[in-house]
């Protein structure tokens, strides 16, 4: 094996985070839960340990950055010193949309300037497509986008089980047909994205 880079090690830190998921997914249990968050940390720690020889960062300044963003991005939850507050808000929705408030005038703050799209910036290209179609639809409805714009009208099955057996009919029927399923709904993501006012992404 060569030289270790954040580069080379990419492929490995997106392959723990997926076996942390499936874990999860098929209820696997504690101990082998365990033991793929430790390799997902163990991630962490090389990508740490690359920054620090490179005099960049360390292992405690990611630590340090994260406890300043999670008190800053979390005003209800706690003080500025870090303390908790006295209340908490009353439902999950409000803290999404204190949550999104924060990061979108944090955004603001570093680029200084805004769009109409932007609360559906940082949702990375790189996701798998329905990952992202997901989170694209997510941060769109909650900024009050027009979104049935972008969505076409489906019959969604009664469960989960049937909508997988639905995707994975989908995914064969175009694979029949020479059409690459991903692909084709990282294209309508792309194309839904711009339509709500954001530049596209190459």
């Amino acid at each position: 094996m060569g030289a270790l880079t954040h580069e080379s090690l990419v492929e490995y830190l997106l392959e723990e985070a997926h076996e942390v998921a499936e874990t999860i997914e098929t209820a696997g249990g504690d101990a082998e839960l365990k033991s793929e968050l430790g390799d997902v940390l163990l991630q962490v720690v090389l990508h740490a340990r690359l920054a620090e020889e490179r005099g960049a960062f360390d292992l405690d300044d990611v630590a340090r950055g994260l406890t300043a963003k999670m008190i800053r991005r979390n005003p209800h939850v706690f003080r500025p010193d870090g303390s908790l507050q006295d209340s908490f808000p009353a439902t999950v929705e409000e803290i999404v949309l204190k949550w999104d408030a924060v990061k979108r005038s944090e955004k603001v703050l570093h680029t200084e300037k805004s769009h109409p799209g932007e609360a559906l910036d940082g949702v990375p290209a790189a996701l798998p497509a329905l990952a992202r179609a997901q989170k694209l639809l997510d941060r769109a409805e909650r900024a009050g986008l027009a979104t049935a714009a972008g969505e076409t009208a489906v019959d969604v099955p009664a469960t989960e089980e049937e909508l997988g057996e639905l995707l994975f009919g989908i995914v064969a029927a175009a694979r029949r047909n020479g059409f690459d399923a991903e692909r084709a709904l990282r294209g309508a993501a792309r194309r839904f994205q711009a339509d709500q006012g954001h530049p596209r992404t190459p």
